[in-house]
C-alpha cells in the first residue's frame, strides 16, 4: 500500500512453506474411524483427486492424501481387500519398497501401503512429495505412513473397494 512500513512479525508467528503434504502425519487432524462403528464401510479412491475416501455408504468418514499409478497403471473397478498384507517388502526391479501393505488386487500385487523406501528400508523424500498432487507409483496406491499403516492395521478382509 505506497510501501508503508506496517509492523513486525514475531519469528514464533510464522511457519515454514511446504508446497507438498507432510506424508509422516495422517492426512487428516481428526481421528480415524472406528471401524467396528460402520457396516457398510468401503475404501473409494479417486484417481483424478489423488485422494482415498473411508466411506459408510455414502457418508464420507475420512479423506486420505493418495498417489495412484502412472501411466493410468491402478486398475479401476470394485475389488475388495484381500488377505495378504505385511510390514514392508522391497522389489529390486523397481528399485523401491514400502512399509504397511494392504492387498486389494491380485493376492499382493496391487496394494495400499506407504510412500516408497529406498533399498535401507529410507523413505524416498522426492516420491513421497508427489502425495495428493500427481500419480508416482507403478500401480498401487501410496498413502501417508500413518494412514497406510491404520488401513493395514484396521480394515477388515473383504471390504470393498471402488477406484475411479
Amino acid at each position: 500500500d505506497g510501501n508503508r512500513w506496517l509492523g513486525y512479525l514475531a519469528s514464533w508467528a510464522t511457519v515454514p512453506y511446504m508446497d507438498y503434504y507432510d506424508w509422516t502425519k495422517p492426512s487428516q487432524s481428526k481421528p480415524y474411524p472406528d471401524v467396528n462403528m460402520y457396516p457398510n464401510l468401503s475404501i473409494e479412491v479417486d484417481i483424478a483427486k489423488q485422494r482415498v475416501y473411508i466411506k459408510n455408504g455414502s457418508t464420507n468418514l475420512y479423506t486420505m492424501y493418495a498417489s495412484t499409478g502412472i501411466d493410468n497403471s491402478t486398475p479401476r473397478g470394485h475389488f475388495a481387500i484381500q488377505t495378504e498384507r505385511g510390514y514392508s517388502f522391497y522389489n529390486a526391479n523397481e528399485g523401491m519398497g514400502a512399509r504397511y501393505w494392504t492387498s486389494f488386487l491380485d493376492h499382493g500385487v496391487y496394494l495400499f501401503h506407504s510412500v516408497p523406501t529406498d533399498a535401507n528400508g529410507n523413505y524416498i523424500v522426492s516420491q513421497a512429495k508427489m502425495l495428493g498432487k500427481q500419480p508416482g507409483s507403478h500401480g498401487c496406491v501410496r498413502l501417508t505412513i500413518p494412514d497406510a499403516q491404520w488401513i493395514n492395521a484396521h480394515i477388515k478382509v473383504g471390504t470393498p473397494v471402488y477406484i475411479y
